[in-house]
């Protein structure tokens, strides 16, 4: 299968090369030239987490991975489960904090180390000389963890992770700025947006981009994407064991850059049983205003805390408005709800007698369920991330403590090695030169 540059149509590249390569020219996010569509979803649903993927990802990969090779790395990727937990009889939420880093992002930040390991390799084997490469992204909270855990200690490959000083979490900060090796990390003045147009003005110059082989580990690597498409299958085929009459099920997932939403609509394309997708932001509410208006006019970036989805102009977008244009998936299945700091809060206190403790992200997405089911859908929505990574706003909310898991107390002690930066793109260029 190829992928193409949703901006420039004619720039086609394998799975290999769009993982390799990251963003397309003219900054344009690759997709697929088709979506594998399977009939036989319920012998899917039926098989194990990582048997299932991948039958699911080889259609997208086979150009490049032979199955027992796409087998080996979804085995080394996908060692931790995706739980389902009811929480009343018409609504559960998947919890995909059970990795390495508690957060969803390991599903897709391992899973494109260990492909960019093979191919980096494969590259090897075939030329005679490893050409190192340089991974550059930012991030609003978790992708950092995952990225730099996926990646610390792969020969031949750094990794340069940007976050905006001072709106991550501590607790989030130190889980990827204390490893030290071969994972740099920029503590960048300004907010996620500033780390994302860094991002972006990196691969435009296309003598930086050559020169220290770069390329992303941001969600609109294709690679991330395809990844997180598995844990709504998964969700589907738990759901299933213990729901005979599931009536219409419907997903609320926690939106910033979008990338989760895109997985969830390809993973409907393929034929999953899903009925719509409930897009829940926090105050930075330009896709819900864009669904009202159809006006896309992204405001200045607000701070909350639901800080991992403070993106005010999500990179996702773009794949998402294909899917609902081009009718790869219906044109309505998606919409979109701002949820405020109050309403967040006082959310998080409701989970909590029901007997479940969350986090602000968790709970946007579970206030947007409250407001958009209907009678007769099945509500899933997303727990993205592990309380205990934001100790300080739930222990505030709760007036509880939590205790720390032991990825979190492993690294609370250690130092910060981050170096601070502006966020002038000739600061950073000379930055990844030097």
């Amino acid at each position: 299968m190829k992928f193409y540059n949703l901006k420039e149509n004619d720039e086609q590249v394998s799975f290999a090369g769009a993982v390799k390569q990251g963003l397309g020219k003219n900054q344009g996010l690759f997709f697929p030239t088709t979506m594998p569509k399977f009939d036989n979803i319920d012998e899917l649903l039926a098989m194990p987490l990582v048997e299932r993927s991948v039958k699911i990802l080889l259609p997208f990969v086979e150009e490049d991975l032979t199955e027992k090779e796409l087998t080996d790395i979804v085995t080394d990727a996908f060692n931790f489960p995706a739980v389902l937990q009811p929480i009343r009889n018409d609504r559960a939420i998947l919890e995909l904090f059970h990795g390495p880093t508690l957060a969803f992002k390991d599903f897709g930040a391992r899973f494109m180390a260990k492909c960019l390991q093979a191919f980096v390799a494969k590259d090897a084997k075939a030329s005679g000389e490893t050409k190192p490469l340089t991974i550059l992204t930012a991030t609003s909270g978790d992708t950092g963890a995952a990225v730099a855990h996926a990646f610390h200690g792969i020969d031949n490959i750094r990794v340069v992770i940007m976050y905006p000083k001072g709106k991550i979490s501590l607790l989030q900060e130190k889980m990827f700025t204390t490893l030290g090796g071969n994972i740099e990390t920029l503590c960048v003045e300004g907010d996620f947006d500033d780390c994302q147009a860094l991002v972006k003005q990196s691969f435009s110059d296309s003598e930086l981009a050559t020169t220290i082989g770069l390329n992303s580990a941001n969600s609109i690597n294709i690679s991330r994407l395809l990844a997180q498409i598995c844990y709504y299958f998964e969700a589907v085929a738990q759901l299933s064991r213990v729901k005979k009459d599931l009536g219409d099920i419907i997903f609320s997932i926690p939106s910033g850059n979008f990338g989760n939403l895109t997985a969830g609509l390809f993973a409907k394309a393929m034929g999953l049983p899903i009925k719509r997708f409930i897009a829940a932001t926090n105050l930075n509410d330009t896709v819900p205003r864009y669904l009202e208006t159809g006006e896309w006019t992204p405001n200045s970036t607000v701070a909350t805390i639901s800080n991992a989805m403070d993106v005010s102009n999500p990179n996702n977008w773009p794949r998402v408005e294909h899917m609902l244009q081009s009718g790869i998936v219906e044109n309505g299945c998606v919409t979109s709800v701002s949820i405020d700091e109050e309403q967040t809060q006082s959310t998080v206190i409701q989970l909590s007698k029901l007997g479940y403790i969350s986090e602000p992200h968790a709970a946007v997405a579970y206030k947007a369920l409250q407001y958009s089911a209907v009678e007769g859908e099945f509500g899933v929505f997303l727990g993205t991330a592990h309380p205990a990574k934001f100790k300080d706003v739930v222990e505030s909310i709760l007036g509880q403590p939590l205790g720390l898991p032991k990825e979190l107390a492993d690294c609370a002690g250690e130092p910060i090695l981050s170096k601070d930066m502006s966020n002038d793109f000739a600061d950073l260029r000379a930055y990844l030169l030097a």
